[in-house]
């Protein structure tokens, strides 16, 4: 409405006018909010927190009966768990004609922390024909620092997040000789064996995994903002880090390493979603050239083709690109019948796509509202949503066609309801135009409801930035996202991150750890 006939302009009018109006202002507030935080965050002061989360998955839990209902549970024998490396006979002082009458066992643990240097003293034989022969260092000798000084290094450093100049600290406290330097080096170098490792991880999980959940977060890499990408669910976790958090950046990530281009199938029937011309997509079949070794390979046959030369939305290139990408991953057996998790970034909108309900809840509950009217309707929905988000979850334990029939019904119900609240409407409309991907678990009930996953994996890489800042190399920015996805899956398969690296570094008496890869890959458990 325009102000000049303000004045012609009904009760109910004007307080449409005012309301949005108010909205208006209220997100012009918010953006202003956001910028200062930003100007706060890049002078090294702290931004203003984001608003509370809802709730929304912890108030559905199904709630314990009343009057705690049955025997409650103990904590279990701890003295099952330990194994005792020695054993000591103390002595009572006991009066003459005492009777002895056995042992009163006491269990201590305790921890032994402290430098230990060790000179080998290898012979050297000279042979007849004027050769030297030198005794082998024994296995897991790899440099001046032994395995378990490497090994408490790691540990410290990635998953106990502590600093580098408080690791140096410590080392030096503790009797041991060495630089921030040399500290740098047994975190970076040579470590291509864990790389490698974290890779197969990623291939393995993302070619037996029903589901994958995703996020990303900011990383600074080579004093530049970058984005970290994680992928994950139950059973693994992964980082990458890259300066682009694009859709073409995401697909080229879940080729796990692979740098081929592929047409096929998969590769065309992506490019007709995405609206591109029948004409190029001909050029690319009539061609009969389906597979490219890498990037300057597939860029070089864009060119021949004159599809580089195209200016027109949307752009051919970027989409023909990402169908390329999206024909890899299934090439190369990855997310064949697996469905990805999101918030609804737009960059993780590919092949099978579910959304997250907490970050749907999550909009309306951060709507700000300036009537009572509103409130009270707000209060209403989210209610709904909540009662909506219980019975998927009982769905999830009991499933029926019956059952799913009903669900999809009150789906409509709720998400096409007109509220008078037009901000609120519009938002119920856009979740309504989510419908598919919202209710994909109604067809795979073994899905989460959520992205609860990826944000608590993702966490880990978040503290590393704000206690570490970011990484100057791209060795120390690989290490940095090998580690810290290693460390979770170890965690998820309850596997002891110190045990695993023991393993690795051929640590004397650590007990053997399978490759992770191979753990991944074998089916979890289905519950009965």
């Amino acid at each position: 409405m325009s102000p000049t006939n303000i004045d012609a302009l009904s009760a109910d009018e004007l307080r449409s006018l005012v309301r949005t109006l108010l909205e208006e202002v209220a997100g012009l507030r918010r953006t202003v909010a956001a910028q200062r935080d930003e100007i706060a965050r890049l002078k090294g002061g702290p931004g203003r927190p984001d608003i509370r989360p809802s709730g929304m998955d912890k108030a559905t839990q199904p709630r314990p009966p009343a009057g705690g209902g049955g025997k409650p549970r103990g904590r279990g024998s701890w003295r099952a768990q330990l194994s005792i490396h020695e054993e000591r006979t103390l002595k009572a002082a006991a009066p003459v004609g005492s009777r002895f009458k056995g042992y009163a066992d006491y269990l201590v643990q305790d921890l032994v922390i402290g430098a230990k240097v060790t000179q080998f003293r290898r012979e050297c034989w000279l042979t007849p024909d004027g050769k030297m022969v030198t005794a082998s260092l024994p296995e897991g000798i790899d440099g001046h620092f032994g395995p378990e000084l490497r090994r408490f290094v790691l540990v410290q450093y990635y998953q106990g997040q502590v600093t580098l100049p408080r690791l140096v600290a410590l080392l030096r406290g503790l009797g041991i000789v060495i630089s921030k330097r040399q500290i740098l080096r047994l975190l970076s170098e040579d470590k291509e064996s864990f790389l490698k490792e974290a890779r197969d991880v990623l291939r393995a999980g993302l070619m037996s995994a029903a589901w994958v959940t995703v996020d990303d977060t900011g990383a600074r890499h080579k004093a530049a903002n970058g984005y970290c990408t994680q992928i994950g669910n139950d059973r693994f976790t992964w980082f990458g880090t890259t300066f682009s958090k694009s859709r073409l950046n995401f697909l080229a990530l879940l080729r796990a390493g692979h740098q081929d281009y592929v047409l096929n199938e998969s590769a065309f029937a992506y490019m007709r979603r995405r609206s591109l011309s029948d004409r190029v997509i001909a050029r690319l079949i009539e061609d009969q050239t389906f597979h490219f070794a890498d990037a300057a390979a597939w860029r070089t046959h864009l060119d021949q083709l004159g599809i580089t030369a195209l200016k027109v939305h949307p752009d051919p290139v970027t989409v023909a690109t990402e169908g390329a990408l999206w024909g890899s991953v299934l090439a190369h057996g990855h997310l064949s019948d697996a469905v990805i998790v999101s918030d609804d970034a737009g960059q993780f909108a590919v092949g099978r796509h579910a959304l997250c309900w907490v970050h749907a809840e999550r909009l309306v509950h951060k709507l700000e509202a300036f009537s009572d009217r509103d409130r009270v309707t707000q209060k209403r929905m989210r209610g709904l949503i909540w009662c909506y988000y219980s019975a998927l979850k009982r769905y999830q334990s009991n499933s029926s066609p019956a059952r799913r029939t009903q669900l999809l019904q009150r789906f409509d119900r709720i998400f096409n309801r007109r509220t008078g609240w037009p901000t609120l409407d519009k938002l119920l409309k856009r979740l309504n135009a989510n419908k598919p991907e919202l209710l994909m678990v109604l067809d795979r009930p073994q899905l989460p409801l959520h992205t609860n996953g990826s944000e608590n994996d993702i966490r880990c890489q978040v503290i590393k930035r704000k206690i570490s800042g970011g990484t100057r190399s791209d060795t120390g920015r690989d290490c940095r996202d090998a580690f810290l996805g290693l460390a979770k899956t170890c965690a998820k398969l309850n596997i002891a991150f110190w045990d695993y690296l023991g393993a690795r570094l051929a640590a004397p008496g650590n007990p053997q750890i399978p490759f992770l890869a191979e753990l991944v890959g074998i089916p979890a458990p289905q519950p009965p």
